[in-house]
Parts: C-alpha cells; structure tokens; sequence
C-alpha cells in the first residue's frame, strides 16, 4: 500500500510545488497514511483544505484501504 500511496503523492507534488510547497509520505498504517506538509505548505492557513480536500480524498478514491490522512509536524 505505501507504494502505491508515493505513487499517488508524486501525481500530486507538482500541484502543491506551484504554490511552494510540497509534501512527504511519514507513515502508513491501518489504512492511515501520514504526511507532513513542507514549505509554504507548513504554515499555510490552507493547508487542512489542500490536506482534506486534495490529498486525502485522491488518496481515498486511487488507493483501495486509505481510510484518512494525518498531517504530522
């Protein structure tokens, strides 16, 4: 599963990079995956949008057994 979670992020980066950011795979585990959200991203007020909204459900919807994403500083 965490190969095909990289996979999905690295489909995502360059999207999250235009608004200099960028976001590293922590941990997967029952179907909970931790990520830590870099740059811009890091102390962006938007950053629980661009987590929910974006990541997790493309995540969600690509990666059978994802269940929620986690944000880990």
């Amino acid at each position: 599963m965490r190969e095909q979670v990289q996979e999905v992020l690295d489909k995502l980066r360059p999207f999250i990079q235009q608004d200099g950011g960028d976001v590293e795979l922590v941990e997967v585990e029952d179907g909970v995956v931790k990520v830590r959200l870099l740059g811009a991203c890091g102390s962006c007020p938007s950053s629980t949008i661009t987590l929910k909204a974006g990541i997790e459900r493309a995540l969600m919807e690509e990666v059978p057994g994802v269940t929620e994403v986690e944000q880990v500083l």
